[in-house]
């Protein structure tokens, strides 16, 4: 094994060629179908504990009720930063992707 892993490193083509396309694997329109939808379902997710949160924050403060209040106001900080992620992670992961190619 050390054998052929130093010879190929001494051929002087070092270099793994890696390009993900979707065109490459049979089966690929489901996936992105199925992750769409799971994206879906988790900003929907976000947005009725938004909602919730906000509405226990609000009682909570017109109760004078703190513990409903912090959770309420958690909830809503808590769903509004799961929107921000799932609304990000293909560019962050585009961005890494392209980043991790320039090594």
């Amino acid at each position: 094994m050390d054998r052929f892993i130093s010879h190929w490193l001494l051929s002087g083509n070092p270099i793994v060629p890696f390009d993900p396309t979707s065109s490459a694997v049979p089966g690929t329109t489901p996936l992105e179908t199925l992750a769409n939808g799971i994206g879906w379902w988790a900003l929907m997710a976000a947005l009725v504990g938004v909602v919730l949160g906000a509405a226990a924050w609000a009682l909570g403060s017109h109760t004078n009720n703190y513990q409903y209040s912090s959770a309420g106001r958690r909830a809503v900080i808590v769903s509004a930063m799961a929107a921000l992620v799932i609304g990000a992670a293909p560019t962050v992961i585009n961005f890494l992707f392209s980043q991790g190619k320039l090594f």
